[in-house]
C-alpha cells in the first residue's frame, strides 16, 4: 500500500511540475456526467490551470479534467436493437482526468444485455369502402370535393396502417361565375413634409400617402363592389430633429479584484458612453461596456482527499489465547484504505479509514457438509460483440454452518475442506444479433 502510496504522489508530481509547461484553454466548470468543459477562461499554462482541481483544460479536442482519472456514471440503456425478436442493450461510460482509470479500467467502458423490444408485430389493418362525395367547395367556378374511407376493416394491430391515403379530392365545376370585388393596393410611400423642422407655436405641416382600388379591380359583368374608404392618407409631421449627436465611449475604468483566491479567475473592467453622450437621436456608443480579462493567483486551491479501496481483511484472531479454528467461537479482524490526493490543504476524506468486524475462523477445517447455491444471474455478454458472445451462470459449493450462531457467510474468514454432491457448477448460452467487432 505505501508503495502505490508513493506511486501516485510521484506522478502527481511529476504532472503539477512538468519541466516544460503546455498551454491549453482553461474551463471552470466540468461535467461529472458526460465529461465535458464549460465556462471557457482563456487560454493558460495547464499548471496554471490545474492549481484548481475543479477546473478542467482541453488537449487534442478532449475535455481533461484536472483531477485524478475516474469514470462516469453508466448511461441509460440503449434501445434494444432489433424489433419483435430478441435484441440487445448496451450503455457507456467515459474515462476523464489525468492517466487512466486505474483498478477501475478492468471493468470496461461498454456493457452488453439481451432484450426484446416487443412482444406484438406490426399487422397493417384494410379500409372500408369510400364514402359519398362531399358538396363542392364554392358556389361558383370551379373547387374542390372530397370523400373519405376508415381504416377499420380490420383495425392495424401493434402500431401497424393502412396502405395508401383516408382522403381523395377532385375538381368540381359550378357553371356559375363569380363577381370580383375590389381590393385596395399597398399603400405608397409617406410623401415629403412641407418643411424640415416644425415652427414653434403653429402645428405641424402635413405629409401624404395614396393607394389605388386595383388589387384587384372590380369586375364589370357580373358587377364587383368598388373598394371601401378613401384612397388618400394623411398625418402630421412629427419629431423634426435638432443635429444628432453620436455618443462616444470614455476610457476603461480599473479592473476589479481577481474572482478567485487561487488559481485562473476572471476580473471585469467598465466604461460609460459619455464622451461626448449622444444628443437629440445621435447613436448610442457601438459594443460592450463591459469586458473581461483573465487573472492567475500564485496560489494552489485546495485539493480534497478521497478513499482508496478497502484493503483485504486481516486474519480472523483470537480475543484471548483459546484456539477459535473451526469452533463456534468469534473473533475479530480489521481492514484499512487511504486518503489519496489530499494537497493544499484540502478536506481530509469523510469517514474512518480503519473498520473492525467479528469472524469465524473456519480456514482449511474438514468437519463441514456442503450443498449447491441457486443458479445466479446471467452475465452481461463477454465479448460485447460479435458472434461468439455468451452469457454465463455459476452456483457455487457452499458449506452447512448450522452449528454457528450467527450464519452470515460474509464473517467467515478462510477457505474450508469441504465437498459438495457431483454436479454442473457452471451454464453458458449464446448471445444473438450483437454488432460486429
Amino acid at each position: 500500500m505505501k508503495t502505490i502510496m508513493l506511486c501516485m504522489i510521484l506522478l502527481l508530481v511529476l504532472h503539477i511540475q512538468p519541466t516544460v509547461s503546455q498551454m491549453a484553454q482553461c474551463y471552470a466548470n466540468f461535467s461529472l456526467t458526460d465529461g465535458t468543459c464549460s465556462d471557457v477562461l482563456g487560454e493558460v499554462t495547464i499548471d496554471d490551470c490545474c492549481m484548481n482541481p475543479k477546473y478542467a483544460y482541453q488537449e487534442g479536442g478532449v475535455c481533461k479534467s484536472c483531477r485524478f482519472a475516474q469514470w462516469t456514471e453508466w448511461s441509460a440503456w440503449s434501445e434494444c436493437s432489433v424489433s419483435c425478436k430478441d435484441g440487445v442493450q448496451q450503455r457507456r461510460r467515459a474515462c476523464y482526468g489525468f492517466g487512466r482509470c486505474q483498478d477501475l479500467s478492468r471493468k470496461g467502458s461498454v456493457q452488453t444485455k439481451p432484450c426484446v423490444d416487443r412482444v406484438c408485430c406490426p399487422e397493417n389493418g384494410g379500409w372500408t369502402e369510400w364514402s359519398s362525395w362531399f358538396p363542392c367547395s364554392v358556389t361558383c367556378e370551379s373547387g374542390i370535393k372530397k370523400r373519405n374511407r376508415k381504416c377499420t376493416e380490420p383495425p392495424p394491430k401493434c402500431g401497424g396502417s393502412c396502405l395508401g391515403d383516408s382522403e381523395e379530392t377532385i375538381r368540381c365545376d359550378t357553371g356559375i361565375v363569380c363577381p370580383i370585388h375590389g381590393s385596395w393596393s399597398l399603400w405608397g410611400s409617406w410623401g415629403p413634409c412641407m418643411g424640415t423642422c416644425q415652427d414653434e407655436g403653429f402645428p405641424p405641416p402635413e405629409q401624404q400617402r395614396h393607394r389605388t382600388c386595383t388589387n384587384p379591380p372590380p369586375s364589370v359583368v357580373p358587377r364587383g363592389n368598388n373598394c371601401p374608404g378613401s384612397n388618400t392618407d394623411s398625418q402630421p409631421c412629427t419629431g423634426l430633429p435638432f443635429c444628432p449627436v453620436n455618443g462616444n465611449w470614455g476610457n476603461w475604468g480599473s479592473p476589479s479584484p481577481c474572482s478567485v483566491t487561487c488559481g485562473v479567475g476572471r476580473q471585469m473592467q467598465r466604461r460609460k458612453c459619455d464622451n461626448p453622450a449622444p444628443k437629440y437621436g445621435g447613436q448610442q456608443c457601438q459594443g460592450d461596456d463591459t469586458r473581461i480579462t483573465l487573472c492567475t493567483t500564485d496560489k494552489y486551491c485546495p485539493f480534497d482527499g478521497h478513499w482508496s479501496e478497502w484493503g483485504q481483511w486481516s486474519q480472523c484472531k483470537s480475543p484471548n489465547e483459546r484456539t477459535i479454528n473451526c469452533k463456534n467461537r468469534q473473533g475479530y479482524r480489521r481492514r484499512e484504505r487511504d486518503c489519496l490526493g489530499r494537497y493544499h490543504e484540502g478536506q481530509y476524506c469523510p469517514g474512518e479509514g480503519v473498520e473492525h468486524t467479528t469472524c469465524y475462523d473456519i480456514d482449511r477445517c474438514d468437519d463441514l457438509t456442503g450443498s449447491w447455491s441457486e443458479w445466479s444471474s446471467w452475465s452481461l455478454c463477454k465479448p460485447d460483440c460479435g458472434k461468439n458472445s455468451v452469457q454465463m451462470r455459476k452456483k457455487e459449493c457452499v458449506p452447512d454452518l448450522s452449528k454457528y450462531r450467527d450464519k452470515n457467510l460474509e464473517i467467515f474468514s478462510g477457505i474450508p475442506d469441504i465437498n459438495c454432491p457431483p454436479s454442473d457448477t457452471e451454464e453458458t448460452r449464446a448471445c444473438f444479433n450483437l454488432p460486429d467487432c
